[in-house]
């Protein structure tokens, strides 16, 4: 057994910025350097086990199989999913489906401000909802670049407009696993969610038409904006108050984009906004059976997530279920109950599980796999050869992006299991009273370290509750806040960024999504710092 050390240094914040050495120059080999994001990845992994080796103490045998750890999650479960929802949308393309989605779009409107608002907001957060792993920004982005944008634009867009569903994921996950790890109820997160982050979201619809088109576009298509703004973020308020995170980004955006098809069909801009090079509108109105069979690829896949979710689906996979067998947990040798966290970070000294979770059945890329089978047997145009050949051209186009991912994940699991980034949450607790301020900052590391909100409230939960104690404010608003700090992260997280890469064709340009997002990702994280604050001193 070896215990984590967070102080190795005797000095709290001199522990912390050597900790933060390998996620800064990650950052900064983005930003400043322009590397790749595999290159950067590569060396940021050989800066993290350096810094556990040396400055921690971690045991070799431990530090390699944490990576291991990390790259075998990379593959399973999330670059499995990243791979079957690519392939769904190239089996989508491929059958000619896409001919027909992109004049069904233009019927709701030719005006390209309009489509973001409907595929990367309101269809991103339903897929964020059902699906989540990425598969909104990976499917969003390259639909964005079908309809004539560029790929750096289609993916900047999708990954802003995540900010808006991410919190909530796939069924409510990151909020219930917050509640649970912080010692509160999801009842009490409801208000300090509501209060910061759907007053965000609320501004997000116009944030994407400014991105596009400025203010003047902003002015010509107010309407529509104060429409899915006010529709989208009330709607998720009420939901998560009445029902709930479960529901919170499925219900929503179906209302959303309901409202903005019948809104477009009695109001228009005064000016169509076409991106430059986008293909022409065509004038042919396809018939409604056509429409629908070819949107089925998606709706045959929303069905298949929530029937895996269903309570009586998950009995059958739980532990004495009739497939149970279908759900592998191995120990990684060496490191599974090997390592033991203690407090603050934990309530009390326990040993930290290391199980690779294969769901054979239930796993969400089989649902999406089981869509591209039900999509490639009902489409007349595509043969089972032609949507193998699919597979094969997703698996040589990704190979890059899932590899970054791996290591991406090799470095967050090195990071977890070394103690490294719960250095860097003590050391930002140490600031007292004015730690509200800048508890979104260690939700927005924790993500932006993990790529994974669930993974950030598991990571820092419990010490945003614990620190919330010890300064006399609320403990809900400090969970709230890690979340909520960490969605802004997920704008600009190496994980999310590899994704959106592969999805418009971009690998190895990885730099230039991260540099034209993550000013969006900081402002933010401000308004987020700034909001928890003041709200601090009110309850």
């Amino acid at each position: 057994m070896w215990q984590q050390l967070y102080d190795p240094l005797n000095q709290p914040i001199w522990s912390a910025l050597a900790a933060a050495i390998p996620m800064v120059f990650f950052l900064l080999a983005l930003t400043v350097l322009r590397l790749k994001a595999l290159t950067a990845a590569a060396i940021t992994l050989g800066l993290s086990l350096v810094m556990a080796l040396w400055l921690f103490h971690m045991p070799l045998s431990k530090a390699v199989m944490a990576a291991l750890y990390g790259v075998a999650n990379g593959l399973w479960p999330i670059g499995y999913i990243v791979l079957m929802a690519v392939w769904l949308y190239r089996v989508a393309v491929k059958s000619g489906k896409f001919e027909i989605i992109r004049g069904s779009i233009a019927t709701v409107s030719e005006d390209q401000r309009i489509q973001v608002l409907l595929i990367a907001f309101c269809f991103g957060a339903f897929l964020e909802g059902v699906a989540g792993f990425g598969v909104p920004i990976a499917i969003c982005a390259a639909l964005l670049v079908e309809l004539g944008f560029k790929p750096i634009r289609a993916a900047m867009l999708c990954l802003v407009a995540n900010a808006a569903a991410g919190a909530y994921g796939a069924i409510g996950i990151p909020i219930i696993v917050g509640a649970q790890q912080g010692g509160v109820t999801t009842s009490a997160l409801a208000p300090m969610l509501m209060a910061i982050l759907q007053l965000s979201t609320l501004f997000i619809p116009a944030l994407l038409v400014m991105i596009l088109d400025g203010w003047r576009g902003l002015r010509q298509t107010w309407p529509v904006v104060v429409l899915i703004g006010v529709l989208f973020s009330g709607s998720q308020a009420l939901v998560l108050w009445l029902l709930g995170p479960e529901l919170v980004d499925v219900v929503p955006p179906l209302l959303s984009m309901g409202a903005l098809a019948l809104f477009m069909r009695v109001w228009r801009p005064e000016r169509v906004y076409r991106e430059p090079d986008a293909p022409a509108v065509s004038a042919k109105r396809w018939p409604l059976k056509a429409v629908l069979l070819a949107w089925s690829p998606f709706y045959i896949l929303t069905v298949i997530i929530m029937v895996w979710s269903l309570p009586a689906i998950r009995a059958v996979l739980a532990t004495g279920g009739a497939l149970a067998a279908t759900v592998l947990q191995l120990p990684i040798p060496g490191l599974h109950l090997q390592v033991q966290e203690l407090p603050p970070i934990a309530m009390a000294p326990h040993a930290l599980p290391a199980l690779w979770k294969i769901e054979l059945v239930g796993a969400a890329g089989t649902a999406i796999l089981l869509s591209v089978i039900v999509t490639t047997l009902t489409s007349k145009t595509l043969s089972l050869r032609q949507s193998a050949g699919q597979l094969m051209v997703a698996v040589r186009d990704l190979w890059r992006p899932l590899a970054t991912i791996c290591l991406v994940m090799a470095v967050a699991y090195v990071a977890n299991f070394s103690g490294t980034s719960s250095t860097l949450g003590l050391a930002l607790a140490e600031t007292g009273r004015a730690f509200p301020l800048i508890s979104p900052v260690i939700g927005w590391l924790g993500v932006f370290i993990t790529g994974s909100v669930v993974n950030n409230n598991v990571l820092f939960a419990h010490l945003q509750a614990v620190t919330a104690g010890q300064i006399g404010t609320s403990q809900a608003l400090l969970v709230a806040a890690n979340t909520i700090g960490g969605v802004m992260a997920k704008v600009v997280s190496p994980q999310s960024i590899a994704i959106a890469a592969g999805a418009v064709g971009l690998v190895g340009q990885e730099s230039a999504i991260m540099r034209a997002t993550l000013r969006f990702s900081l402002a933010l994280l401000v308004y987020a710092c700034l909001w928890t604050f003041g709200l601090s001193l009110l309850v």
